[in-house]
């Protein structure tokens, strides 16, 4: 099964700028999150599309927090990764005319659905100061 590590890796690359000062590049973010700059930048690129991060190009260029994270919430960074689905679990489609499919895609469409939106809660709740309070210096 893939995982989408995009939300726990950002939220990493947030608390990392926050606590040391407010910026990086994307060479020390690639070298803490062990992959490329290239990625590191396309990934950077949505939160400074959302406006909670700036870049600055060129030698001693980098990445800069915006937003306060006071009131930056989880699910802010994870709406601006704009997600198709938080679960990998989904209805069948083998069969839209058979009503054993249809009963079973009903139950899983409501429960991920009380879950999703249980989550979402969740992140909405918790800023990302919340999460930086729990780290030890």
């Amino acid at each position: 099964m893939v995982v989408d590590t995009r939300l726990a890796r950002l939220l990493h690359v947030l608390l990392h700028m926050h606590l040391h000062g407010g910026g990086t590049t994307s060479e020390t973010i690639s070298k803490m999150l062990h992959t490329n700059p290239v990625v590191v930048r396309r990934t950077m690129a949505v939160m400074r599309d959302a406006g909670y991060v700036t870049s600055t190009g060129g030698r001693g260029g980098g990445w800069s927090l915006s937003a306060n994270l006071s009131t930056l919430t989880v699910a802010d960074v994870y709406n601006a990764l704009a997600p198709s689905s938080i679960f990998t679990l989904g209805p069948a489609v083998d069969n839209p005319s058979c009503p054993v499919e249809a009963a079973v895609n009903r139950h899983l469409t409501e429960a991920l659905t009380r879950a999703e939106n249980t989550l979402l809660h969740h992140f909405g709740q918790t800023r990302l100061t919340d999460l930086a309070l729990e780290i030890s210096p």
